[in-house]
């Protein structure tokens, strides 16, 4: 019995395929892993948290982005995509291959599901924690309604709070914001 040898990837290869293709690709170690799509209460939930932090973000000086932003991450490049990010003050990019990627986020969010729940807890957030900026980090189940908050205290000491049904909230003091895990879930039909 063979076994077939895995495909690995160029950082090259990888960036000509972004070039070419509609969909989103994540480059980690020779492997790529395609990031779009997803389901309907994926969907909902991004736009949910991204349309109630965009209101109360207005006339703070902070920016939201949605899950098109390349995001530059130190320890994993060259560049990973949130399904949310938040910039106070100036927006920082630097070009690469032809993008912007963002180096400055003060906050990011992913919206996971059962399968991708483990990377985004585990490497992605250590990952993730390689960027200077970031402060926050939002977790947000799409199965049933939970979010686990987490708020950098030192550079290896991260607070974490969760909220764990539609009366919950959870406060973001980074950016000075709050969400409802009722306007979060708005529109979401649990199984």
């Amino acid at each position: 019995m063979s076994s077939q040898p895995e495909r690995r990837y160029t950082l090259e290869e990888y960036l000509a395929l972004e070039r070419q293709s509609d969909v989103k690709y994540e480059y980690r170690d020779g492997e790529i892993f395609a990031v779009s799509g997803g389901t309907l209460s994926h969907e909902l939930i991004m736009n949910n948290v991204f349309d109630l932090l965009r209101a109360q973000l207005r006339e703070k000086g902070c920016r939201i982005f949605s899950s098109n932003r390349q995001i530059k991450v130190p320890a994993a490049p060259p560049y990973r995509y949130a399904d949310g990010s938040v910039v106070c003050g100036k927006v920082e990019v630097e070009r690469f291959n032809g993008n912007d990627l963002l180096i400055n986020p003060v906050l990011i969010y992913e919206v996971f599901s059962p399968s991708t729940e483990a990377y985004d807890r585990g490497d992605k957030f250590t990952y993730y924690k390689s960027i200077p900026s970031l402060r926050e980090y939002l977790l947000i189940a799409q199965h049933r309604p939970h979010i686990t908050h987490y708020v950098k205290q030192t550079e290896n000491k991260w607070e974490q709070e969760e909220a764990n049904d539609l009366s919950g909230r959870i406060y973001l003091p980074t950016i000075d914001c709050t969400l409802a895990l009722s306007k979060v879930y708005r529109d979401v039909e649990f199984q």
